[in-house]
């Protein structure tokens, strides 16, 4: 069990000092024998096991699955059943009974490639369902009176589900008990201000606890919860919601629509036109039409992001939504919350500075009782306890649940048994006291206020203890004035105001070993880093100070910008870190960035970040982090470790950038594909090849160089307009190709005569199409590695190969007939290669990315 679980129940349904909270109850209440208020129900147990069998045999069990991939079965059908494969099968078997083996080469090629994508997609599926299931949320469910942490699809209806701060509520119910229970319902409703549930009230699955605590009785599960359908389709694999594939899918029917009228004119132009044998005509029609399909560029896609996610995952890194991976790759300003990001979730008390003469042993006894008041304290709180045991003598009567909208917590006392200085406070008196922000709860000038500041200046976090009921008595003492004789009440909206300074808290925070690096990567990286916290501004500059990171001097106190978007935008462009940050602000800051044109992260842990989480273009969370965070993020990480985030973007870059390089080469091919089968029905002239020249053509100049270049690392931020980004070089590139190859051919059906010199032709023009493709792969490789220069010279020299080699010679029908026309198809490749050179580059300046 949690040591969530172990603050909420013990063995005997009591918490750790002995109280037995009820419904409607404040943490800590006494039982109903001798509370003040009245009796209070007893706490409910939840269901025994008997009922629980009962209503998983009658299955009313919340059977949702955990979707973080597509199925196996979708997996296969992906790959299997596409629309090139469809037109390529077809063509297969029909080269099975029409032409040799090797002009059915490209048939099996198909398969080997599908196989490929399947193997490596059901790879990446073990591998986000086994991330999944680590990082999965374990709701807390009370049974037989004992409360634990259970998988969300163990949950039956009626069961009793415990909640607290940054729980995400995983069912549909009815609240059951409330204590403070303030939930978050925008993901939902869309509106934004939390609302507070009371015993009754209707809970949705798909909303959050942000304060205050409770549980609630599940009466919707499996499908018919509110958000069932929503939450299983937002958790599934994805690939098509990402411009990537949205611009392959774009390319490609445009491919197609090209493709169908080139293909019926040349099936017309090579039965009717020429006067072949059958065979051979639909051979080198079936030669004219597969090499127009790019079906390796889809296939490519996949296994590149499957190949990514299985690389993160190896690093503890949960991608709940594939198109995260390229997302983070156009990322160019990333929002870091502080706490849990760039310092660790612990924190240690250093020192307790007591003010206007306050008694340092009675303050201490009072942030014991405050320890003790919240069963799910967050860091501050949590180091409060480790310092300062409770006595448990003190009784709480009412608790106000800390909030990020707020910044502070509070509690209603009755303190019985000795004061500090040994003088009994006697039954019936009271206290109540604050804890939080101490320019929250003190007014500008509090003399308080400039040692905070100076404290804050190095780097400490600095909560104040104030006494909201200092009017009635003056909390100076050791508490035997008596306090007051009626609790002020903590929902007033007027609790702070007049509170009285006790103490400040000095708490030091753990910052991570890693923040540094990291921080200096994303600055190498042209990626600009916010730091955006609730805390004091000062603190967090010098937080951000000890990291090195730049502007963090300019510390900016986000309750001074201005709420218009446009003016809020140029602040956050100009300042690198803000502090005192509402959850809505953090939220209205993404929306400000994103309209100035930013690709905006957002990175946290803590409720107060979930908005902002949600309205990133990409949300990252800690897998410590709530429950709602890790709901709304794309991207979780389950080592907590920040130094995951490059390792994100390397790998987002890699795939981006190497598909974007890749496509050229595909496009390439299916331009100059269709130019020569337009230039052969214009001219009514035979097709220059059969499908096992194209099949070696595409395997040695396409096919294997672009497995290796897409996985090759590429640190290159990725650029939008990725269509015309690969079109603007495509398109001469083939061009230049398919004219410079039929120019070949021309001149070769004027020099050859006799039986031989079709396969004399084809043999000429394979070769100037060969180097000039070779060539449009040589600027594709660019900039050199002595990897990439020896993949280059690999594919030449197998080519060659295949020109010396008799077997190879007969199994390809290639042989290079005299000199002259060799000759001739060389000097057409290079002068072809040097035009090809002059565009790449003319482009590159009239037409930039």
């Amino acid at each position: 069990m949690t040591e969530r679980a172990k603050i909420n129940t013990g063995d005997d349904g009591a918490d750790d000092h002995g109280r037995s909270p009820g419904p409607g109850s404040a943490p800590g209440s006494g039982s109903g024998a001798d509370s003040p208020r009245g009796a209070v129900a007893p706490r409910s147990p939840g269901l025994t096991a008997t009922e629980v069998a009962k209503r998983v045999e009658r299955g009313e069990v919340n059977d949702v699955p955990v979707r973080s991939s597509r199925s196996t079965a979708d997996i296969v059908r992906g790959n299997v059943f596409t629309r090139f494969n469809a037109i390529i099968g077809v063509l297969w078997l029909i080269m099975l009974f029409v032409a040799p083996f090797q002009d059915s080469l490209f048939g099996y090629v198909i398969i080997a490639n599908t196989g490929i994508g399947i193997v490596q997609e059901l790879r990446a599926k073990r591998t986000l369902d086994g991330l999944a299931v680590i990082g999965e949320a374990k709701p807390t469910v009370r049974r037989d009176g004992v409360a634990a942490e259970i998988s969300t699809s163990e949950i039956v209806l009626d069961d009793l589900i415990e909640l607290g701060p940054g729980d995400k509520v995983v069912v549909d119910g009815v609240v059951a008990e409330a204590d403070n229970l303030e939930v978050d319902e925008s993901l939902l409703t869309g509106e934004a201000d939390p609302v507070l549930k009371q015993p009754g009230d209707r809970m949705m699955s798909g909303s959050f606890v942000v304060a205050g605590g409770g549980a609630f009785t599940a009466t919707k599960v499996g499908r018919e919860a509110y958000a069932a359908q929503l939450a299983e389709e937002a958790s599934r694999f994805t690939l098509v919601r990402s411009e990537l594939s949205a611009g392959i899918s774009t390319i490609l029917k445009y491919v197609t629509w090209m493709m169908i009228p080139t293909a019926i004119g040349l099936i017309i132009s090579q039965l009717v036109g020429e006067n072949n044998n059958l065979k051979g005509a639909i051979a080198r029609t079936v030669g004219g039409i597969v090499p127009m399909i790019p079906e390796g560029l889809v296939l490519l896609t996949s296994v590149a992001f499957a190949i990514g996610v299985i690389r993160l995952g190896r690093k503890q890194c949960l991608v709940q939504e594939l198109p995260a991976i390229e997302g983070l790759a156009r990322v160019d300003v990333v929002c870091l919350d502080k706490t849990g990001t760039l310092t660790e979730g612990g924190m240690d008390v250093t020192r307790l500075q007591t003010l206007n003469g306050a008694d340092e042993a009675y303050v201490r006894r009072v942030l014991g009782a405050l320890g003790a008041s919240d069963p799910r304290p967050n860091a501050s709180l949590q180091a409060l306890i480790d310092a300062y045991p409770d006595s448990g003598e003190w009784r709480c009567t009412d608790a106000l649940p800390f909030s990020s909208a707020r910044k502070y917590s509070g509690a209603t006392f009755e303190e019985r048994g000795n004061g500090a200085g040994g003088a009994g406070t006697g039954a019936g008196a009271y206290s109540t006291w604050l804890l939080g922000a101490p320019d929250v709860l003190l007014p500008a000038g509090d003399p308080a206020l400039a040692e905070v500041d100076r404290l804050n200046e190095q780097g400490l976090r600095v909560l104040l203890l104030a006494r909201a009921d200092a009017g009635n008595g003056d909390g100076t003492g050791d508490g035997s004035d008596g306090g007051t004789t009626e609790p002020t009440p903590l929902d007033s909206p007027d609790i702070a105001a007049g509170a009285r300074a006790t103490a400040l808290v000095v708490l030091e925070q753990r910052l991570r070993p890693d923040a540094a690096d990291t921080l200096a990567y994303f600055a190498d990286q042209n990626v600009a880093a916010k730091v955006i916290s609730g805390d004091n501004a000062v603190s967090v500059g010098a937080v951000a100070g000890k990291l090195g990171m730049a502007g963090a001097a300019n510390t900016i106190d986000a309750r001074t910008l201005p709420t218009e978007r446009e003016a809020m935008a140029t602040a956050l462009d100009e300042h690198t870190v803000f502090g005192r940050v509402t959850p809505q602000q953090k939220r209205d800051m993404v929306a400000a960035l994103q309209s100035h044109g930013h690709t905006v992260a957002m990175t946290g842990d803590g409720v107060n970040d979930v908005l902002a989480l949600k309205d990133a273009d990409i949300g990252v969370s800690m897998g410590s982090g709530s429950e709602a965070t890790r709901a709304v993020a794309q991207i979780v990480l389950l080592d907590n470790s920040f130094a995951t985030l490059p390792s994100v973007v390397a790998e987002g870059r890699r795939v981006i950038g190497n598909i974007t390089r890749v496509a050229t080469l595909f496009l390439t091919k299916t331009v100059y594909s269709v130019l020569l089968a337009v230039l052969v029905v214009v001219t009514g002239v035979q097709y220059p090849f059969l499908p096992r020249h194209l099949t070696l053509l595409s395997t040695l100049t396409i096919g294997v160089p672009a497995f290796f270049l897409a996985l090759a690392p590429n640190k290159e931020r990725a650029k939008p307009n990725f269509v015309r980004r690969v079109m603007r070089y495509s398109i001469p590139a083939g061009v230049i190709a398919a004219a410079a190859t039929f120019t070949t051919y021309l001149l070769a059906r004027h020099y050859y005569t006799g039986p031989g010199a079709l396969d004399a032709e084809t043999s000429v023009a394979t070769l100037t199409l060969f180097l000039v493709s070779m060539w449009v792969l040589a600027i594709i490789a660019r900039p050199y590695t002595w990897w990439r220069l020896l993949l280059v010279a690999a594919m030449g020299g197998a080519f060659l190969v295949v020109l010396v080699v008799p077997w190879l010679q007969q199994f390809f029908a290639l042989k290079l007939v005299g000199v002259t026309m060799p000759w001739t198809a060389v000097a057409i490749a290079a002068v072809g290669s040097a035009i090809l050179e002059w565009a790449w580059r003319w482009v590159g300046r009239r037409f930039p990315a």
